[in-house]
């Protein structure tokens, strides 16, 4: 990792005290300009050149980094930016040297010089298309920045999740790279062939990745690109194997609960009492929850679904007590001057207090703040997804549990234990939002059979055991 100069630092810290970016939130921003730098380093491109910004965000997207985190870093360079630009006009600054390549960063041990394109090889050999090919590549590279901005307009406009935007553009990029980089409009059925071949023969991906590597470029073809995507046949598919969940018994689930903490021990209890996704119980709120009826609603679930399932009679003291403490956070909140809760869509706009009202706060809030530095504020999020996975997965560890259990594991345990106990599997699918009645079959998988595997008339049934 290279080092950064005191003097940017120094510099950089001015500057975000003129940005007004608040005094915990600035060793942040220091990291992502440090991560910056050292990417320019080591790809080789140039630290003040603010078509360097582009490529960086790609490779924070490729680490999963979250949006929130996206931006922050994104702002950051920007701030270099403007550093860099008085750098170049005030040479007292000391900011920009005669090789801004990795301005205001002390000197690497080695030179890292990119293999030159064709284009470039062209122009030093004095070939006369040189300049023609560079235009050819910047049309094809503003096709597909293009293109990746309709795609995620079309996502937007039919409300997809986020997941489903990021699933579709990893794949419309992994295909780009595929194809070369070749421009969109140039794009064929053949092509996906290729890459779908590629996929299932040298990458052996599941059969599951394979089909949604099929929809996600579907898409792109028809809502993106606007031509029919046409019959793709002769291609490799990836073979599918049968699935069966893994379930928990019911002493296993409690050996879970006694190695879990406050409040991810009472996340469990609502993904196994009422057979909820991950996304849907901490996407919960406050309102959310009907202690009076004893229901819980599940808000744009699944397939932008709503369905409601009975709350847990036996952790209904635990509900209450964990409200209480939830509505504390909210009031201390409150007292310094937070903005509120993460709202959706256009919700806020609607309602303009919405946001700090308590029925609309995280059932399961995080622990943290979380500053956004467009409106130079903070807000709070619910727990994050990874921090529950990491937690489950300690706990089932020292449990000591010779299963490969995650927290979708605990709605598959769920929907087997009901069956088990001869509930109706009609029930068990509106309890779990599943819109086909085939989706709840795989569960019968799940238990032992009970069926008679011996035919019988029912004139008897009974016969036997009346002496007859």
């Amino acid at each position: 990792m290279l080092k950064i100069s005191d003097s940017l630092e120094k510099q950089f810290n001015s500057a975000l005290t003129k940005e007004k970016v608040a005094r915990p939130d600035r060793g942040h921003y220091l990291k992502w300009l440090r991560y910056y730098l050292d990417f320019c380093d080591k790809y080789g491109f140039n630290a003040s050149d603010p078509r360097s910004l582009s490529g960086f965000m790609r490779k924070l997207e490729e680490k999963k980094q979250t949006n929130i985190q996206q931006e922050q870093a994104g702002k950051a360079v920007q701030i270099y930016y403007e550093l860099a630009g008085s750098g170049r006009q005030n040479n007292k600054t000391g900011l920009i040297t005669s090789s801004p390549k990795t301005a205001g960063v002390q000197e690497p041990r080695h030179s890292y010089r990119p293999t030159p394109s064709r284009s470039e090889a062209q122009t030093a050999t004095g070939r006369p298309d040189s300049a023609r090919n560079k235009a050819v590549q910047a049309g094809v590279k503003g096709s597909w920045e293009s293109a990746y901005r309709r795609l995620f307009n079309e996502i937007k406009v039919r409300h997809y999740s986020p997941k489903t935007l990021k699933s579709y553009t990893t794949w419309v990029r992994k295909m780009q790279y595929f194809c070369k980089s070749k421009d969109p409009a140039l794009l064929s059925t053949d092509d996906v062939k290729d890459f779908l071949t590629f996929l299932a023969v040298k990458q052996q991906v599941s059969a599951s990745s394979q089909n949604q590597a099929f929809n996600a470029l579907l898409f792109f073809f028809r809502h993106v690109l606007g031509r029919e995507f046409g019959k793709v046949d002769g291609v490799v598919r990836a073979k599918r194997r049968p699935y069966i969940p893994v379930v928990l018994s019911r002493g296993e689930i409690d050996a879970i609960l006694a190695n879990l903490k406050y409040p991810y021990d009472l996340v469990v209890k609502l993904l196994y009492g009422c057979g909820l996704r991950l996304f849907e119980c901490l996407n919960l709120r406050v309102q959310s929850l009907n202690f009076e009826l004893g229901i819980l609603t599940v808000h744009d679930g699944k397939g932008k679904k709503d369905r409601t399932v009975p709350l847990p009679l036996a952790i209904l003291p635990e509900l209450r007590e964990h409200l209480e403490k939830v509505k504390a956070l909210h009031d201390r909140d409150l007292d310094d001057g937070y903005a509120g809760a993460f709202m959706f869509d256009a919700l806020e706009r609607k309602y303009k207090n919405a946001a700090r009202e308590f029925v609309w706060q995280w059932f399961f809030p995080a622990k943290t703040l979380t500053f956004v530095p467009e409106a130079m504020e903070y807000r709070r999020y619910h727990l994050h997804e990874r921090h529950v996975q990491k937690a489950i997965k300690g706990a089932v560890k020292r449990a000591g549990i010779p299963k490969r259990a995650t927290a979708h594991t605990f709605r598959h345990s769920f929907a087997s234990h009901l069956l088990q106990a001869n509930y109706d599997i009609r029930t068990i699918q509106e309890l779990l939002g599943h819109s086909d009645v085939r989706t709840t079959m795989i569960y019968t998988h799940t238990i032992k059979s009970r069926t008679l595997k011996e035919a019988k008339s029912p004139l008897d049934f009974g016969y036997g055991e009346r002496g007859e």
